[in-house]
């Protein structure tokens, strides 16, 4: 047996110490890999039992799960609560489900907020106005919860999809386009102050066009004239990387250009940014 007071024995176990907590492998793992939170769903339905019923199905599954009475409370609710996906029934008194989703797919922080649609209506002409009104998923009554359960995860994840790919977007070539948009504003100060008394030149001091942009839009028209990518902005506004990538394309649209160099040309050369 080993003597513990022996001196090579003693300078044998100070060369090979034991992994401190701290040292140890189950101590280096990431903060990163602790559970999400689970998914927030809004359910909204004017029937008391298929809310209670369904409530307490989807809670069981792992979802956290807040209920509305019609149209009205749901909207106010998700104001509050800025819930993951709604699910919500179509007749509702007050205000009905296309009555929300027109409210939801109108708000600058709930546009992208999948919706499923809960319904007794089964035609497939319902289905398609479901569907053109904006919904993500249609679900006619009665149903199995099993099936409910597979549909939100199912937007959930193309939800998740869609994040990741406008993240890694947003991250790709953020030096260039920080290069492009500095020689675009060297080329338009350049231009603007070449020639005596021409200081406003190229580049107008006050918006020489007239586009119907919305607050939000100008907002991120601003912020890409500035250089940021779509997930910065989306930090800087409060709101998803999904909504920013349909600002930008409306004001693409709105101004007839096809990528952001040249929306920021087009934005400096017309005065629409600072």
């Amino acid at each position: 047996m080993p003597n513990p007071s022996d001196p090579g024995e003693r300078a044998g176990s100070a060369a090979s110490p034991s992994p401190t907590p701290a040292e140890s492998p189950a101590a280096e793992s990431p903060a990163a890999e602790a559970p999400p939170p689970p998914v927030r769903l809004l359910l909204v339905d004017d029937e008391p039992g298929l809310r209670t019923a369904v409530k307490a199905y989807l809670e069981d599954e792992g979802f956290t799960v807040h209920t509305a009475n019609d149209g009205e409370e749901g909207w106010t609710q998700a104001q509050q609560l800025l819930p993951d996906v709604v699910i919500t029934d179509v007749m509702m008194p007050r205000c009905d489900g296309y009555g929300l989703l027109k409210r939801l797919r109108a708000d600058e922080r709930l546009g992208g907020t999948p919706v499923i649609f809960l319904t007794a209506k089964g035609m497939t002409a319902d289905r398609i106005a479901g569907f053109q009104a904006g919904a993500d998923d249609y679900i006619p009554k009665p149903f199995d919860p099993d099936e409910l359960v597979a549909r939100v995860r199912n937007v959930v994840r193309r939800q998740e999809r869609l994040l990741a790919e406008a993240a890694r977007y947003a991250d790709a070539d953020i030096g260039a386009m920080a290069r492009q948009i500095t020689e675009i504003r060297s080329m338009l100060g350049t231009a603007g102050g070449g020639g005596g008394g021409g200081a406003a030149g190229v580049r107008k001091s006050a918006p020489d066009v007239q586009l119907d942009f919305t607050p939000r839009e100008a907002s991120v028209l601003q912020l890409v004239a500035e250089g940021m990518m779509n997930k910065e902005i989306a930090r800087r506004l409060e709101t998803s990387i999904r909504n920013v990538e349909k600002y930008v394309s409306r004001l693409f649209i709105k101004t007839g250009t096809a990528s952001r160099t040249e929306l920021v040309r087009y934005a400096l050369e017309h005065g629409l940014v600072e």
